[in-house]
């Protein structure tokens, strides 16, 4: 199994491209379903959960064709409607499946998600949803199967705000018959992003980027073109990993427009930040200030950016507080950075931080993405070799994050045991 060997204490300076959101692209590349036609992307990032998808939807008969960060899917020659446990039990994103294949050929077989072990996550919104526009649902065996003739719109309202529930949906919708509200929408930019090329495609949709969206069906969709937006977790991941080791760097291809409560933080810990229309430098020559916060759905602070504000927050000047409102298990690193010389306690849904001057390090183990993401950052903040075990977390969500760190001064080698 491979690990990353991190030697801390090495400051940070030069240019990092940032990579494609993969959570725009997971759903962006289930809307290839919805469509006989080729829809071609761009900036599409390398991670294992995209090639985890892409060898699921491959799995259905859609065919992917992969140049660089480009693809090319065309749903053509769909002729397997299931999304076996087997190909979902590591990527909860494969529940995206489900409204595409319900909403342009009537079933859908799809096995219940795993992913990271953060909390539930339960997908009974996104059963509920598809039931009000008049799909027939079982769940058996572990299975979510659903039926209909057509899907009817229909105006839903989420019990609670959910990404994914929202971005089914809407593909659900978008060859339903009729009129679809949906109340309490998703606000996230990659459910935006997802909005966009469904529109590209010829669906009709308003209320793009609020919390109501209206969609009125269409009788297919077409071929379209489209870039994925920039991935704004990954873009605050090296800024905090900047903030935390100190230095100069410039990362490109970002969108700091979805980023002003990330960025807000980093100010507020002492971070001097300059941007232009599609870049951002960070500048960081003395030790951060904590930072409290609160986790919560876009604008508010992001749950996947938390574990790695955290990390900023062990070797931060004074005390902070931090409270996770989404996941009910995501504090699992917390036990980690212990273990390289932080001083964390949790109250319940709060973690209670008290700044050291220094982190010295140990062998620790990754528990899930955004977690692993904390620990290189812990890592490189150090003194000494950190070494990071499971990895393949990382994998899923970071397009070559130690390559990239590597190129701006920071010692990291992937090694085998």
């Amino acid at each position: 199994m491979q690990k990353l060997l991190i030697t801390g204490g090495k400051r940070l300076a030069g240019d990092i491209a940032i990579s494609g959101a993969k959570n725009a692209a997971l759903p962006i590349l289930c809307a290839g379903l919805l469509t006989a036609d080729t829809v071609q992307l761009s900036n599409v990032p390398r991670l294992q959960d995209v090639a985890t998808m892409l060898k699921l939807l491959r799995q259905m008969g859609l065919r992917a064709e992969e140049e660089g960060d480009r693809i090319a899917l065309n749903g053509g020659r769909i002729d397997k409607l299931e999304a076996p446990y087997e190909m979902v039990k590591t990527m909860r994103a494969a529940i995206l499946v489900l409204g595409p294949l319900v909403a342009r050929f009537g079933e859908a077989r799809v096995s219940l998600p795993g992913g990271c072990a953060i909390g539930s996550r339960p997908v009974d919104q996104h059963i509920k949803g598809l039931r009000a526009m008049g799909a027939e649902i079982q769940i058996e065996a572990g299975y979510i199967h659903a039926r209909a003739k057509k899907l009817r719109g229909a105006r839903i309202v989420t019990d609670m705000i959910t990404v994914t529930g929202t971005e089914n949906l809407l593909m659900a919708a978008t060859l339903a018959e009729g009129e679809t509200v949906l109340e309490n929408a998703a606000r996230e930019p990659e459910v935006t992003d997802l909005a966009n090329l469904l529109v590209a495609m010829g669906a009709q949709i308003s209320g793009i980027g609020t919390d109501r969206l209206v969609i009125q069906g269409v009788p297919s969709l077409h071929g379209a073109s489209h870039a994925v937006i920039p991935d704004r977790v990954e873009t605050a991941t090296f800024l905090c990993a900047v903030a935390a080791a100190g230095g100069d760097v410039t990362l490109t291809n970002v969108r700091t427009d979805i980023l002003d409560v990330a960025l807000d933080k980093l100010r507020e810990a002492g971070v001097v930040l300059t941007s232009g229309p599609d870049w951002i430098r960070a500048q960081m020559a003395a030790r951060p200030k904590a930072v409290s916060f609160r986790t919560t759905e876009y604008p508010g602070f992001p749950t996947d950016m938390q574990a790695q504000f955290m990390a900023l927050n062990c070797i931060a000047e004074g005390n902070s507080r931090v409270t996770e409102t989404i996941f009910e298990n995501r504090f699992m690193h917390v036990q980690e950075m212990n273990r390289l010389g932080a001083c964390i306690g949790i109250e319940g849904h709060t973690a209670i931080i008290e700044g050291v001057p220094q982190l010295v390090g140990a062998p620790v183990m990754a528990t899930d993405l955004r977690a692993s993401a904390s620990l290189v950052i812990a890592g490189l903040a150090a003194r000494g070799e950190t070494l990071v075990d499971r990895i393949y977390h990382l994998d899923r969500g970071y397009d070559r994050m130690e390559v990239k760190l590597c190129a701006v001064g920071a010692d990291i080698q992937r090694v085998n045991g």
